[in-house]
């Protein structure tokens, strides 16, 4: 069965592609060439001499003034026609110490990436290597202006969730900005962008762990900005490697922030989304059963559940299976077992999947691998692989507990024949991590159990190249940029029932994620569910309440319409706010197709029936037609006009959603 997203987007626009709107020419050529102007300034040491953009303390002296000394190699290879990976290692002679920096550099974006590794290559223990930062860096502005950060909260289950954030910089400014518990967008998100006149700078991170970034000004002009795992203070045992946080920076110019924000979108689209057997991930909607947790679930109710859409000409997608499908006594909670409940699910789980399957609707599946409760297999049978402290954590830096891992999970996922994997956390594991480090080895444990993740999310997508991965983290508090690289946020947040807490995820997410989902539940409160729509969208409903599916097929209808506009770029038309008496409202828009939506929602409190919004990144000589999917006569307009004058929207009630969308004129 192919996957909807193609149906879905050939029907709305024809024979333009994904592909190609992902390489579309964004950037402008003056940013491609400060891209370009500063890796060979900072990156090419052969040619430059200048120092690294990463530094590092070892053996109480730091790598500015160890590196020159070093013995240096550099080798290249080109991995695509828009991407050369280059290799640069630094040895220290006395000790053996390797520091590779492995760079990628891009030919269509403004951007370039890379990842430091530290290798004892001698026959003794390293001195000691501390405060390592994977980027350290300095930029200088101008004689006007001044620095300002844009960036925004992460994921703690709070109705600012992903909120947007500016902090300007102004002489004197120390700012330091970290991820929290371990789990790297649990408190705020490693995406950064620094504006100052006229151009900036996008910073990303990539590290499924505990991360610190900070901004100082450095004189009257300059700013020092560093990132890098929090804590670093370690010996290395012969032949062993440990890695720094992935660094990808992006320029801009031309004064728009918001511009560049979309660049991102784009570069983020093009190379940095998984593709499931070679696709994009699928735009889906998801049916599940009333319970959503699994923990009352059989083989029979699973059946009987799909039946009652089935019968209501209701053809879901995928088909969702949440926690509680495990031997775990009626309480989701209690993960370290994994096989199916031998009471509920005799025959495993195989029989559903294949019922789906012979209807045409894929399967996902839950897991939580990571968290151990004392009782279950794995901390009985092998006490040896768990950190202590309050709940275990199965220590994916252990190669033993690593292998079993790997090797049981790829089971499940063959045997039940899944689709989507997806994998949740609901801990935070730095305590853990830094309780089983020693004095000379802080932030070992960190450190390799990230690398031991990673590895453990690439051997499976290795074995299952068809597969989705959903990265869930008590919500979306592990959505750093090598996570994403891997899975995608199918939970953006679990904060998910206050329609003005959901609006607002959706519009501070979408500044750096182009894919995310969200659950609609039921369906007859409209303002409610125009809210919660995303790429991908679940209702939970229950089979014996008819006015539980009542509304679905118009919504599905509407939503279908406007989804695709989702990969497009993201222009917010309000400001950001949480006030209950203010309109909130932003654009998705597709230029390379002439399509968009407008989503603008008035809120319950708000005393004004009327808002004028101005549009991004139309056509200006073009003539548009505008259809509210609430009024049946659609109007037009100029692009001119939407973005000069606007668009007028009106909602005589409070609460209201309004979808608005448009379309170039052939």
């Amino acid at each position: 069965m192919a996957p909807c997203l193609t149906a879905g987007f050939v029907a709305a626009f024809g024979s333009v592609s994904l592909a190609a709107l992902a390489a579309s020419p964004a950037p402008t050529r003056d940013e491609l060439v400060r891209a370009r102007r500063w890796t060979s300034e900072h990156l090419r040491r052969a040619k430059t001499g200048a120092p690294p953009p990463f530094s590092f303390v070892y053996g109480g002296r730091r790598s500015e003034e160890l590196l020159p000394g070093w013995r240096f190699v550099e080798s290249s290879e080109k991995l695509d026609a828009q991407r050369t990976r280059r290799t640069q290692t630094y040895t220290d002679p006395a000790t053996g110490l390797e520091v590779r920096c492995v760079i990628v550099e891009y030919n269509d974006y403004p951007a370039v990436e890379w990842t430091i590794y530290l290798r004892n290559a001698g026959t003794a223990d390293t001195p000691i290597l501390g405060d390592i930062q994977a980027l350290n860096i300095a930029v200088r502005r101008g004689a006007e202006g001044e620095f300002l950060l844009h960036h925004s909260v992460g994921s703690l289950c709070q109705a600012n969730d992903y909120q947007p954030l500016e902090t300007p910089l102004g002489p004197g400014a120390d700012v330091r900005i970290a991820g929290a518990g371990g789990r790297p967008t649990n408190s705020d998100m490693c995406y950064f962008n620094v504006e100052w006149p006229n151009e900036g700078l996008i910073i990303v991170l990539g590290w499924p762990g505990q991360w610190a970034g900070r901004f100082l000004r450095e004189g009257a002009d300059g700013l020092r900005i560093t990132a890098g795992q929090e804590l670093t203070h370690f010996v290395l045992h012969p032949g062993e490697e440990v890695r720094t946080p992935l660094v990808v920076l992006q320029f801009w110019q031309g004064g728009d922030w918001l511009r560049a924000q979309n660049t991102w979108r784009r570069f983020f689209i093009a190379h940095n989304i998984r593709r499931p057997g070679g696709e994009l991930p699928w735009t889906q909607w998801c049916g599940a059963s009333d319970t959503g947790m699994m923990v009352d679930a059989t083989e029979e109710n699973q059946k009987a559940a799909v039946d009652a859409y089935m019968a209501r000409n209701l053809h879901p997608d995928f088909w969702w299976m949440d926690a509680g499908w495990y031997d775990c006594h009626g309480d989701w909670t209690c993960t370290g077992t994994w096989r199916p409940d031998p009471v509920r699910f005799p025959n495993g789980l195989r029989p559903v999947t294949d019922y789906l399957h012979e209807r045409g609707i894929r399967s996902i599946l839950w897991f939580e691998p990571e968290r151990v409760r004392a009782g279950t297999w794995l901390a009985t049978e092998h006490p040896e692989w768990i950190l202590p402290g309050g709940e275990g954590l199965l220590n994916l830096g252990d190669p033993d507990a690593w292998h079993w891992l790997v090797t049981h999970v790829d089971r499940l996922i063959t045997e039940f024949n899944l689709d989507i994997y997806r994998q949740d956390f609901n801990m935070d594991p730095l305590g853990h991590w830094r309780a089983h480090d020693t004095e000379d080895r802080q932030g070992i444990t960190e450190n390799r159990y990230v690398t031991g993740l990673l590895a453990y999310w690439d051997e499976l997508l290795r074995r299952h190249p068809k597969m989705l991965y959903d990265n869930c983290a008590s919500g979306g508090r592990r959505n750093d940029l090598e996570s994403m690289r891997r899975g995608v946020p199918y939970t953006k947040s679990d904060y998910a029932d206050d329609p003005v807490g959901v609006q607002g995820e959706t519009y501070g997410i979408s500044l750096w994620l182009p894919y995310f989902a969200a659950t609609w539940g039921q369906t007859d409160d409209v303002y409610l569910t125009r809210s919660r729509e995303a790429q991908a969208v679940g209702a939970c409903l229950k089979p014996t309440v008819e006015g539980h599916f009542r509304d679905l097929p118009k919504r599905l209808d509407e939503w279908r319409r406007i989804v695709p506009c989702y990969w497009g770029d993201f222009w917010p038309l309000t400001p950001y706010s949480l006030d209950n008496t203010a309109w909130i409202a932003w654009q998705f828009d597709l230029p390379e197709t002439g399509k968009g939506v407008v989503q603008a929602f008035r809120r319950a409190e708000c005393p004004t029936e009327a808002l004028r919004v101005q549009l991004r990144g139309l056509d200006p000589r073009a003539r548009y037609t505008l259809t509210n999917l609430d009024v049946p006569e659609p109007q037009e307009m100029t692009g001119k006009e939407l973005m000069t004058a606007g668009l007028q929207l009106t909602a005589a009630q409070a609460p209201t959603a309004l979808v608005v969308c448009y379309e170039r004129r052939r």
